[in-house]
């Protein structure tokens, strides 16, 4: 199966949109944003877990990066409820399940082989954010030479100059809008820009977004 698997062309996708595709586990359901690969691929994808449901146990040959957006996500290491953003690097392995329902943006097989960091931050707790360019808050997740990963406030009315992407950027939208030149992306919606992209963004609402950055570069 192949969902936007060219990572050389951009890709818009309006989650709100798309039907959930059931999985092969009772109560668990995807959206897939992006997808290379059968059951076991490269994917990013939201999923919704009904409560009281649960994935068998796997492992994650390539590592698993999830952002939970709704509900409580749970797993032998913890629970992980709304706003708590967590990477699992390569080789980890659990169980996952919900007991209230959940709702997670994940990406699978998309880490280094030598990545081993695990890391959890709650992305709602006010401590770790930062201020940026002027109308911006940032928060950082991770970072490694290849990749960096960071939730942004945009406040409303703001509008900034070009930035260059040489190794790509993803974004998936968590709450209000923002403008680029070529379009409008609403809450829920993902983007993903091609290695080389430029990008001038402005915001009449605000809104909240998670960036992945630096991680399609060939």
């Amino acid at each position: 199966m192949k969902i936007h698997a060219d990572l050389t062309e951009r890709a818009v996708v309006d989650s709100a949109t798309l039907d959930w595709i059931p999985s092969p586990m009772a109560g668990v359901e995807r959206r897939m944003l992006e997808r290379d690969g059968d059951e076991v691929a490269r994917a990013t994808s939201l999923v919704r877990y009904a409560p009281g449901s649960a994935f068998s146990a796997h492992t994650h040959d390539m590592g698993e990066e999830f952002l939970v957006l709704d509900g409580v996500f749970s797993d032998e290491s913890g629970d992980f409820p709304k706003g708590m953003y967590v990477r699992n690097p390569p080789g980890s392995r659990h169980v996952p399940s919900s007991e209230p329902g959940a709702v997670i943006l994940v990406k699978l097989r998309q880490m280094q082989a030598e990545d081993d960091t695990y890391v959890r931050v709650n992305t709602l707790d006010p401590a770790g954010w930062q201020a940026g360019r002027s109308g911006e808050h940032i928060l950082p997740l991770f970072v490694r030479p290849d990749e960096e990963v960071v939730m942004l406030n945009w406040e409303r009315g703001s509008q900034f100059d070009e930035q260059e992407f040489p190794g790509g950027a993803e974004y998936f939208v968590i709450e209000g809008s923002f403008e680029d030149g070529d379009g409008r992306y609403d809450q829920g919606t993902w983007l993903r820009l091609p290695p080389g992209s430029r990008q001038s963004i402005k915001t009449a609402q605000g809104t909240r977004v998670w960036r992945k950055t630096g991680h399609l570069e060939s």
